[in-house]
């Protein structure tokens, strides 16, 4: 075993950044009191060597040859006397050939106003050195060096098995910036100094799920770094771990054998799945599995992989052969994330809800909506079809996004005789949601706004 390792870090202050990836911009942090800085994380990551994965997810590993480092963290934080003590590292995602940050996006509100500390890990090879694009338009795209060498230039990344090792730097890290965990004093340096860190939780959407899978099975044990997980969309394989030299093959991984989460875990994982997960792409109701002592699973019915809250005003310029899925999963996952950390400091565990009714395909129900599942006032009272999976013969960015579809006037009409009683029933439908926990009362006013009588037109 190799002594603990834990990175240093050098802020880059060199021409522009190359923030993440994100077609919604978020809240004005500036205002909140918030500052963003970026930084260079360095050190010497290990590697794990394993032989057949467990289905069971009880994944024994090893450690191999060890490689050094330089990739880009990204900090949002908080002034000290707003901070909450929570910090979220979020595994960025590169399925569209660079970072991006999907669960900042879908988190960001909830962050601000909490007072949280987001810290962005630039933890996989195409991030920092390029590669193949898995969704989007494909092909090659350009690394942080490539893109800004001024800034970015002395970053290196030696490949996607290396990057378990550098999340777990990072976290500890985290850990440590506070210094009471020990006994020893606060660090002075680096991006979270000054802050007096207590909890730190890794999240992550889609591949990034996927990896925190693999994290959560076989290096967690080892590492013991992360409070809790919020695992976003993940699917039902696992993301490997010996791709040295190179990133880690995406649709190998989402095809790759069933791994289910370990049945014998220490720390509160809490699954968000949307009903498009399910099938398709990422296909994760092979890799369902029943809530237990440490894991909770919420599937939210009517909702794509993606959607357009997460587009924002790209979502009206795609071409996906009608309007992508709009569902409501930004307040679900809000919800998630102040359960999951109620949970962590030894409060309630998340409200338990039903799957999505599934049987090689969802099961439709009322206007042709999925049932079961985490029921959105937007599918507890509908006026349009929100379907999770893409549109037949769409183009291939649009498999993630699902579908709206209009529902005729006729169909509406015998089920809302006006416009009042519409907003009766969704006002009715977010009030009892927030009551089961699945929404914020934070959010009410946000929720309600999001409702759509103009639909009906009588």
């Amino acid at each position: 075993m190799q002594p603990v390792a834990t990175p240093t870090f050098t802020e880059l202050t060199e021409g522009r950044p190359v923030p993440p990836m994100a077609a919604r911009p978020g809240p004005d942090l500036a205002a909140a009191e918030f500052t963003e800085s970026e930084w260079a994380c360095a050190g010497e990551a290990v590697s794990y060597s394993v032989g057949e994965l467990p289905t069971n997810g009880r994944v024994v590993l090893a450690e191999a040859d060890s490689a050094p480092y330089r990739t880009r963290v990204l900090v949002r934080r908080p002034a000290a006397d707003r901070f909450s003590g929570v910090v979220l590292v979020e595994w960025l995602n590169v399925s569209g050939g660079q970072d991006a940050a999907p669960e900042y996006t879908y988190l960001a509100e909830e962050i601000v106003r909490a007072g949280h500390a987001w810290v962005g890990v630039s933890a996989q090879f195409i991030a920092v050195e390029g590669g193949d694009a898995a969704v989007g338009m494909g092909g090659q795209t350009g690394g942080l060096r490539a893109q800004r060498r001024a800034r970015y230039g002395d970053l290196h990344h030696p490949g996607d098995a290396y990057s378990y090792d550098i999340v777990t730097q990072v976290g500890r890290y985290c850990r440590a910036a506070g210094g009471s965990r020990d006994g020893a004093a606060p660090l002075d340096a680096g991006p979270l100094a000054g802050l007096q860190p207590e909890v730190v939780v890794a999240i992550g959407e889609s591949q990034s799920a996927i990896a925190l899978t693999s994290y959560i099975d076989g290096v967690h044990p080892l590492a013991g770094v992360f409070d809790g997980f919020l695992l976003h969309s993940r699917g039902g394989g696992a993301l490997p771990f010996g791709d040295r030299g190179r990133a880690a093959g995406i649709a190998a991984a989402v095809s790759s054998q069933t791994l289910l989460l370990r049945d014998d875990l220490d720390t509160p994982v809490l699954v968000v799945q949307a009903e498009g997960d399910l099938g398709g792409l990422l296909d994760s109701a092979r890799a369902r599995q029943p809530d237990s002592e440490k894991i909770v699973t919420w599937e939210i019915a009517g909702q794509a992989h993606a959607d357009a809250y997460q587009l924002g005003e790209l979502a009206g310029m795609v071409d996906c052969g009608g309007a992508i899925n709009s569902g409501q999963q930004v307040f679900v996952c809000r919800a998630a994330l102040r359960h999951l950390l109620t949970w962590i400091d030894g409060g309630a565990r998340p409200p338990a809800a039903p799957p999505v009714e599934y049987d090689d395909e969802v099961v439709p129900g009322d206007l042709g909506i999925g049932r079961g599942g985490v029921r959105t006032p937007a599918v507890e009272a509908p006026v349009e079809r929100l379907v999770g999976a893409p549109y037949p013969r769409s183009a291939p960015f649009c498999m993630l996004l699902g579908r709206t579809e209009v529902v005729p006037d006729e169909q509406l009409r015998q089920r809302w005789s006006d416009r009042d009683e519409y907003l009766r029933a969704y006002t009715e439908a977010t009030d009892r949601l927030i009551a089961e926990g699945f929404l914020l009362a934070d959010d009410r006013e946000e929720i309600l706004a999001d409702a759509r009588p103009e639909r009906i037109t009588w």
